[in-house]
């Protein structure tokens, strides 16, 4: 896919503005807000932290996948959920500040549970011996996505208007990055595309749909609202898939690693979206009532 240095040095760069720019959305009292809301948060981070692994492991197990790939999908799972999950909860009533808390809280947590979710596939998997995220790489995991957070906190703080005009660019920014990396790999594999997508297009597409079903799920057995559920089904169910990419490409040198995160950040809109539509459609059933939500 396209320069190497633009691999190894555009991309991590491209990400960094990406997550500096999600720093600039996020204010500290979006992690305070977790005690008031701590049972929605638990929820929602025990789904995607712990479960979605587990279910990554076993379509993994189960389809069979080469190793390369079966690591693009454990590395999938473990990638945070998307500043789109924030969009997608809006647009279907659900809770957007508890979105915002998660996705606080994920780009914190990511920076800790990519590096040792995909050790612990390529170990497990017995990939290229020169996959392995040795302590540099973790380093510039944190570097590239916890770092650019805090600063844009620190920015938001102290240059609120700022912070409020940058918004939009950067959200623009972060879609084009997106789609010019997921095609960007996609095409760099064009030989083995095919065969790729045979292999992982339907393992993403039970993930994904998995993903945001248990969300949603597992939110309303544990007696969550109704919006509470919808921004948890959108947060575990959308992924930061730029993460994904960037780190399969720029940091592990695998074009390979990438594909599952390329396929799935196209299928995991047209499935948060028809899933929206259908839980959306049942909550204004006669006896249904639209709940108040935050945001």
């Amino acid at each position: 896919m396209g320069d190497s240095a633009l691999i190894s040095v555009g991309l991590p760069v491209a990400l960094a503005i990406i997550m500096f720019g999600l720093g600039l959305s996020l204010q500290v009292d979006d992690f305070r807000r977790v005690a008031r809301s701590p049972r929605a948060v638990v929820v929602a981070l025990s789904l995607q932290v712990l479960v979605l692994p587990v279910i990554a492991f076993g379509l993994v197990l189960g389809f069979g996948l080469d190793p390369l790939l079966a690591v693009g999908v454990m590395l999938l799972a473990a990638s945070p959920g998307g500043t789109t999950a924030n969009l997608f909860s809006h647009l279907f009533h659900g809770d957007v500040a508890l979105n915002v808390t998660l996705t606080a809280i994920n780009s914190v947590l990511a920076a800790f549970t990519i590096p040792l979710i995909t050790n612990l596939a390529i170990g497990y998997f017995d990939a290229d011996g020169e996959l392995g995220l040795q302590v540099g790489k973790v380093l510039q995991v944190i570097a590239i996505v916890l770092v650019p957070v805090v600063l844009g906190m620190l920015v938001r703080s102290r240059r609120p208007a700022l912070a409020a005009r940058s918004d939009k660019p950067v959200r623009v920014f972060s879609i084009v990055v997106l789609v010019v990396v997921a095609v960007g790999a996609l095409l760099g594999e064009r030989e083995n595309l095919a065969d790729y997508v045979r292999q992982v297009g339907l393992v993403t597409a039970i993930f994904c749909a998995a993903s945001l079903s248990l969300g949603y799920a597992g939110a309303r057995l544990l007696r969550l609202d109704r919006a509470q559920a919808v921004a948890s089904s959108m947060e575990v169910g959308i992924h930061n898939t730029t993460v994904a990419l960037t780190i399969a490409l720029s940091v592990l040198g695998s074009t390979e690693v990438a594909i599952p995160s390329a396929v799935y950040s196209i299928i995991m809109y047209v499935f948060a979206t028809g899933f929206g539509f259908l839980v959306t459609r049942g909550a204004r059933s006669p006896r249904g009532r639209e709940p108040a939500h935050a945001g």
